[in-house]
């Protein structure tokens, strides 16, 4: 005997049948399809600091490799947790794409509640640069090294200041941590970012500052800042002549800064992975290289996983910081 389905069966089982078998391609429909209209990329700081440059530098080379405009979007605010919670609430289709830092990866702990997830919510895609902190003072403080500024800072606690590029950034944790390993007391002035920051630093506004070398770099090299340490644990390649501050005597201080491209975590697998393909290609290519030996970085470009390692890694270390800081913004 010889069963079959009734009609309204048979069609609802090649509907299902049609709809899995959409649902299988559907991801590599996506990449080829991918990029067909302009990529947005945002910058969670205002222009001219560290995280723009990198993001204009990759965005320049990934425009010509993906043959699509990649635009440079700056939503500055927060200590960088606007942009983030932006990209990460935006449509994931690969057209929203955002760059962040370890800023991020201290914001989970120095935030007493913050609007997304930076792990849960974006997806890794590569690491762009890792960059050193640099302590920096105006030209005219009286201090030529650290031992000399602990002891200007020390003699009228109070009286001097530090910018950073906002609360909860790693600029703000360097400086508080710096207080309690030297003793010092220092009046916190956050800014939205480099720019402004580097503006009052010159001006004499504040007495000194823990930036990224890209954004003072240029006025170091002129004489109108003096760089007296780098907070990571080995000197910097753009000023190998200044050293480390636990070469300063002040040990276990190595906090530096990566900056890393994410997309928000829903977004197809193969656009993230043509994504990284693309990116980790400009950012091992010599003339990105080059460019990157300029402002003072060291470009990486690893892969999505050991990126995500990364952000647990630093996640997990700066919780500990900011506990030992006791740094809490509601």
């Amino acid at each position: 005997m010889t069963l079959s389905l009734n009609p309204n069966r048979r069609r609802a089982t090649k509907a299902l049948g049609v709809g899995l078998a959409a649902a299988l391609c559907s991801g590599s429909l996506a990449a080829q399809t991918w990029p067909s209209r302009p990529i947005n990329l945002v910058v969670p700081f205002p222009p001219g600091g560290t995280t723009d440059v990198l993001a204009r530098a990759l965005a320049d080379k990934l425009r010509q490799s993906l043959g699509q405009p990649v635009i440079v979007e700056n939503r500055p605010g927060a200590g960088a947790t606007l942009g983030a919670d932006y990209v990460a609430k935006s449509k994931p289709d690969g057209y929203t794409l955002v760059v962040g830092a370890v800023h991020h990866t201290i914001a989970s702990s120095v935030y007493k509640k913050l609007p997304y997830d930076f792990r849960r919510d974006l997806a890794p895609i590569t690491t762009i640069a890792l960059v050193p902190n640099v302590l920096t003072v105006n030209a005219s403080t009286p201090a030529a090294k650290v031992s000399e500024l602990v002891t200007l800072l020390k003699a009228q606690p109070g009286k001097y200041s530090y910018g950073s590029n906002g609360n909860g950034t790693a600029q703000h944790l360097i400086g508080t941590k710096f207080q309690n390993v030297t003793g010092t007391e220092l009046v916190h002035v956050p800014y939205k970012g480099s720019a402004p920051l580097a503006t009052d630093l010159l001006g004499g506004q504040i007495t000194l500052a823990f930036d990224t070398v890209t954004p003072v770099l240029q006025h170091i090299k002129s004489g109108r800042l003096r760089a007296l340490a780098v907070t990571t644990g080995r000197r910097s390649g753009a000023l190998p002549d200044v050293p480390t501050l636990e070469e300063a005597g002040y040990k276990d201080f190595n906090i530096g800064t990566w900056f890393g491209l994410l997309a928000p975590a829903a977004t197809p697998k193969d656009v993230l992975a043509r994504l990284s393909a693309e990116a980790v290609k400009v950012i091992r290519s010599p003339e990105f290289g080059k460019r990157m030996e300029e402002i003072g970085a060291e470009p990486v470009g690893d892969s999505p996983a050991e990126m995500a390692a990364r952000i647990r890694d630093e996640t997990e270390k700066f919780a500990v910081l900011v506990k030992e800081a006791k740094v809490l913004i509601e």
